[in-house]
């Protein structure tokens, strides 16, 4: 390693190098093209800077003056180009390297001037790139390494074309090296197609990924999912904190609701301008801002630190937006919370993304309002402030709140102010569905009772259910599955509210209008045919119609068998003269119409009617005549 690179990182507090780093920088791959893939968090960033010094310095330790650039490095998003652009800053610091940026969103201009002036290494985005190469501010001929960071997420958001456009108008002798998460088809022929025998380097092992993130499933009820969030975000009191949604919409709702509860809040979404969104992420670094609402376009690549709490306000579209969201915390060995916000209606489907993405994840409730403010207590006791030494001036103070005010007062003064600067917790509704692997396992050993009333006498749950709750005393959760019969109906309730319900109904066991209540040995057989609303018996289904299968004999077979068959005497229709006769006697010959004296032919000649455009009659009420008939 190069003697500025190595006092970069150890100005930085870099021990040892990281997976992918010491992978990258191995001596037998100082000149290879490579593929690289690993996991969020492990320090690509400054893997490939060192993987590609001795291309771009070669033996020396300073970069010569700024011209035509020597190294570009494409990321999709351009909060990650930004990132990429500071990281590679402060490692070349030592060596005179100038990087320039050009990010989409930004003034082109200026960076058209800066491109004008030289540099050594290019950090931007694919679309501006290109429009730069298209321009001819940036020239692509002295280029001896181009690097393709998140190179999957490029595809998949359509800079397939700009990025072998590119690829296309650098130098073939240049040194390429993708970076991904994943090693999809399609970047397997980007590899094939511009990589000279590429060396496939990977960190991803077997074990489970982001090993230092501890995921939580917030199961709760629908209405209260953004109670949850606020909750969460008071029990945690992290020092960053990302809420992840899907829609631009939800990120501008969440972030003005957060905003009213007194959290310092910023957002960071794809309709935000690019200074807009700079500003917003130095927020955060900075710590004047502690709780960011994005989209996915903060879930690959961004690096905050202290981020310790990652909040899916929405559930990812696919396994790879959830390992990438959850890979913002749990960064360089830090640990990390990756809380996925499961309403009923959505749990089943974050049972199967975390089994999808092979990931085991706690079933727990959002905390409630008693456990935070158990939690505040906890914290202002032991903050370090009641141990630091009191100056003079703070005895004069405490000596006169001790004569104005008692200790008592004085303590529920210091937990109220405490409390002032804090959001007040949401109260949630009592929630207690299990997760939904395990639906049945809150409803324990059961028993089954018989109702002497079916569907023949119009019984129905939704009736039932409420009869059983108020004659026999009984919760909605202690109540299962209701089975419908046509005289009877099987209901199933929790063993251990069975015996308090027969006692209610008393020895005659009457539920309410001459409705009585057998309990069951043994679960009921339901699988006899059921009869149809009508009261028939419906036809049980995949039995054939016919015993005789069809299709399987000769035609002579099958016309010998059907002229065995008796048949049905056909009805002979009378003669149409004869049926005449006998209802209206015998018919008389009709004799030909005789035209009258004077009386004109028929036909357009004759006068039989009227030729088109004839002025029609007038009508009975307005006086004119109604439009001629067309055709």
């Amino acid at each position: 390693m190069l003697t500025p690179l190595s006092d970069a990182l150890a100005e930085r507090g870099f021990d040892t190098l990281t997976d992918v780093q010491t992978a990258v920088t191995a001596p037998e791959l100082a000149e290879a093209d490579l593929l690289v893939s690993a996991q969020t968090g492990s320090g690509k960033t400054v893997g490939f800077g060192l993987a590609i010094a001795p291309t771009l310095l070669g033996e020396a330790e300073r970069f010569g003056p700024a011209g035509s650039p020597l190294a570009l490095v494409v990321a999709p998003t351009r909060e990650l180009a930004m990132q990429v652009a500071r990281e590679l800053t402060w490692l070349y610091g030592k060596t005179g390297a100038r990087v320039v940026t050009c990010i989409g969103g930004m003034d082109a201009r200026d960076e058209r001037r800066a491109l004008e002036r030289g540099a050594h290494i290019v950090v931007g985005t694919p679309g501006r790139l290109r429009d730069h190469i298209t321009r001819g501010s940036l020239d692509l001929s002295d280029i001896r390494a181009i690097v393709l960071d998140e190179a999957d997420e490029m595809l998949d958001l359509g800079f397939r074309e700009d990025l072998e456009f590119m690829l296309g108008e650098a130098p073939e002798t240049r040194r390429t090296l993708l970076f991904s998460a994943t090693v999809s088809k399609s970047i397997v022929e980007i590899a094939k197609t511009y990589q000279r025998d590429a060396r496939r380097v990977t960190t991803l092992s077997d074990r489970e990924q982001h090993s230092d993130i501890s995921y939580q499933v917030i199961q709760c009820a629908p209405r209260d999912a953004e109670h949850a969030i606020i909750n969460l975000l008071r029990f945690h009191d992290a020092q960053t904190a990302i809420v992840f949604a899907n829609t631009r919409a939800t990120v501008a709702r969440l972030t003005a609701r957060f905003a009213n509860r007194g959290f310092s809040v910023v957002s960071l979404s794809g309709e935000l301008s690019q200074d807009e969104r700079s500003h917003a992420l130095q927020a955060l670094r900075d710590g004047r801002a502690r709780v960011c609402v994005a989209t996915d376009v903060a879930a690959r690549g961004i690096d905050l630190p202290n981020l310790e709490l990652v909040i899916h306000a929405d559930l990812p579209t696919n396994t790879e937006g959830l390992l990438h969201r959850s890979g913002r915390t749990g960064r360089a060995g830090r640990k990390g919370i990756s809380a996925l916000i499961a309403p009923d209606n959505i749990s089943k489907k974050a049972a199967r993304l975390l089994k999808w993405a092979k990931i085991e994840a706690e079933w727990t409730h959002a905390p409630t309002a008693e456990d935070i403010l158990a939690l505040d207590e906890a914290r202002l006791m032991e903050d370090p402030a009641w141990e630091a030494e009191l100056r003079d001036d703070d005895r004069a103070f405490a000596e006169k709140l001790l004569e104005k005010f008692s200790a008592e007062q004085i303590a529920a003064a210091c937990l109220r102010l405490y409390r002032a600067g804090l959001s007040a917790p949401e109260e949630l509704n009592v929630h207690t569905a299990a997760r939904p692997q395990d639906a049945r396992a809150a409803f324990g050993p059961a028993a089954w009772v018989s109702l002497s009333v079916g569907r023949s006498k119009g019984a129905e749950p939704r009736w039932l259910l409420p009869l059983l709750c108020r004659a026999g005393n009984l919760e909605k959760s202690q109540i299962g599955k209701i089975r419908m019969q046509d005289e009877e109906t099987f209901v199933e309730l929790r063993q251990d509210a069975l015996p308090g319900f027969l006692d209610r109904l008393g020895a005659d066991g009457v539920l309410e209008d001459g409705v009585t209540v057998t309990p069951l040995e043994e679960a009921p057989d339901t699988s006899a045919p059921r009869r149809s609303p009508a009261g028939r018996f419906e036809k049980p289904k995949g039995k054939p119609r016919y015993d005789k299968p069809r299709g399987n004999g000769s035609a002579e077979e099958y016309l010998s068998e059907a002229s065995e068959k008796p048949r049905r005497p056909k009805f002979e229709k009378p003669a149409r003269k004869a049926r005449d006769a006998a209802v209206h006697g015998e018919a008389k010959p009709r004799k030909p119409r005789q035209k009258p004296a004077g009386e004109k032919p028929l036909g357009p000649k004759g006068g039989g009617f009227k030729p088109r455009g004839t002025a029609p009659k007038p009508h009975r009420k307005g006086g004119k005549g109604k439009p001629p008939r067309k055709g």
